[in-house]
């Protein structure tokens, strides 16, 4: 049986009544968790080779994504700092756990006083070893960490930080492009991070719309026992995660999955999932240029203030 945390993201669109109506509906759907995410908008970094990009040779070299254009988006789906520390209540409301995502290390003051019993540590801060480390203040009984567009080195170091503090934790093996297709899905590093925790799931991007629950269901075969989706009770076309998003019915088909036994789910692989072998991928891979320009983009993009200076969630090291 693996554990199923819906993912709402900023598929609320910074809406406290849609926030309470897709925790419930998730609550409905069989889900464990329903996971927001400890974002703020004003934490959001300038950096100026985004603001125009660099295409050379007809390939993209860094991602256009103006700082002013971004901010307007995301000031919208700000969700308050009460909300969020009342987040448990309305979990607990639906009689579903609560969990957030932290971004910046100033946010662990916040996390400190939400009422959580499990965090997650997004792709993009797997390798922000000065934040890993920062988690041992926190009295969370677990952590989550998923590893997309993150080097073995990096993974390494964070795991090392993790067994040091004596810190609780899963790691999620996780293709951060957005969405994610079979033939990149390399299913087989599931067997790699197991190696180096004691369970270990799988964050899915992949378009249910198209590819229903492949990656999930043969993830699951192959010993993810953590499965994270993004979630949304709007039309997919409403929110910008709306692609890689599951609706209430479709987590409920996925919550099915998770609850499935070895032998049922080996037969819904062998049925459904023809990619199987194709998916399994390897357990060590080169990160491909998507992946890599996400990671350009996605690493600093926010970064804590403290008066004039800012903090990113590294020590020396330059955006």
């Amino acid at each position: 049986m693996a554990l199923l945390i819906a993912e709402l993201c900023q598929n609320h669109n910074g809406d406290e009544k849609i926030v309470e109506e897709m925790v419930q509906a998730a609550a409905e759907s069989g889900a464990d968790y329903a996971k927001i995410q400890s974002i703020d908008s004003s934490e959001l970094t300038f950096r100026d080779r985004f603001e125009n990009g660099l295409i050379e040779g007809g390939k993209i070299k860094v991602i256009k994504r103006p700082y002013q254009k971004e901010y307007d988006r995301l000031k919208n789906l700000d969700l308050t700092e009460e909300f969020q520390l009342n987040f448990h209540k309305l979990c607990k409301k639906y009689q579903i756990k609560p969990m957030t995502t932290l971004f910046t290390r100033s946010k662990i003051k916040l996390v400190k006083k939400m009422n959580i019993d499990c965090l997650k540590i997004s792709s993009f801060d797997c390798a922000s070893h000065k934040l890993i480390d920062e988690l041992k203040e926190l009295n969370i009984e677990k952590f989550i960490i998923s590893t997309g567009a993150t080097y073995d080195r990096e993974i390494f170091e964070t795991v090392k930080i993790m067994k040091k503090n004596n810190l609780d934790f899963s790691l999620l093996h996780c293709i951060s492009i957005y969405p994610t297709t079979p033939d990149v899905a390399n299913l087989n590093r599931i067997k790699f991070l197991s190696k180096l925790s004691k369970s270990v799931g799988i964050s899915d991007h992949s378009n249910p719309e198209i590819y229903r629950y492949k990656i999930i269901a043969a993830s699951i075969l192959l010993g993810a026992s953590i499965v994270e989706k993004h979630f949304t009770i709007l039309d997919k076309d409403k929110t910008k995660d709306g692609v890689v998003s599951a609706d209430p019915i479709q987590l409920k088909e996925i919550s099915d999955l998770c609850k499935m036994d070895l032998e049922d789910l080996g037969s819904y692989v062998s049925e459904n999932v023809k990619e199987f072998e194709i998916m399994k991928g390897f357990e060590t891979r080169e990160l491909t240029e998507t992946e890599l320009l996400n990671r350009d983009y996605y690493q600093g993009r926010f970064a804590s203030k403290k008066g004039k200076e800012t903090i990113f969630n590294w020590e020396d090291r330059k955006v």
